[in-house]
């Protein structure tokens, strides 16, 4: 009876653990954005605003050219809505969220499995309290490994 709970317990570890670790090969871009329909509106009046601005230092320049007895007065023209966008959107329509789970999750599940079989193994007189802290010790020590990947990927 023991080796069979052992057995079934080594292929549900094994079941998570290749589950956990699986990599997908169609990852969305990181640089690839979704333009929405408020960033679309703005990137059309930021165009806008700019044919204005053309159309306004033409006009400023030529009565500064043409007009020698107008000394001083020139005309100011406010802009009501202030314009943040200095570059143009990507029109993409893949999402930047990342799916799937984190390296740091991954290293978690990976190290907590390794951790109690590792903690089963060593300590032979209490298997059970060798496995918790085992996975204890493990989960956290692939957390760690996996967050710094993370923190390299870019992803937190």
């Amino acid at each position: 009876m023991k080796k069979i709970f052992s057995a079934i317990g080594i292929i549900l570890v094994s079941a998570v653990v290749f589950t956990a670790c699986k990599n997908n090969a169609t990852k969305p871009n990181d640089e690839t954005k979704i333009l929405s329909a408020a960033d679309a509106a703005q990137y059309n009046e930021f165009q806008q605003f700019q044919e204005w601005k053309k159309q306004q230092d033409m006009q400023n320049d030529r009565m500064a050219g043409t007009t020698a007895s107008n000394t001083g007065a020139t005309r100011v023209v406010y802009r009501t809505k202030p314009v943040y966008r200095t570059s143009a959107p990507t029109t993409s329509t893949t999402a930047t969220r990342k799916k799937g789970w984190s390296k740091a999750a991954k290293g978690t599940v990976i190290g907590a499995a390794g951790g109690a079989i590792a903690g089963a193994v060593i300590n032979k007189r209490n298997r059970a309290a060798g496995a918790v802290i085992g996975g204890i010790i493990g989960g956290g020590v692939g957390y760690g490994i996996g967050r710094s990947m993370d923190k390299k990927d870019g992803r937190y």
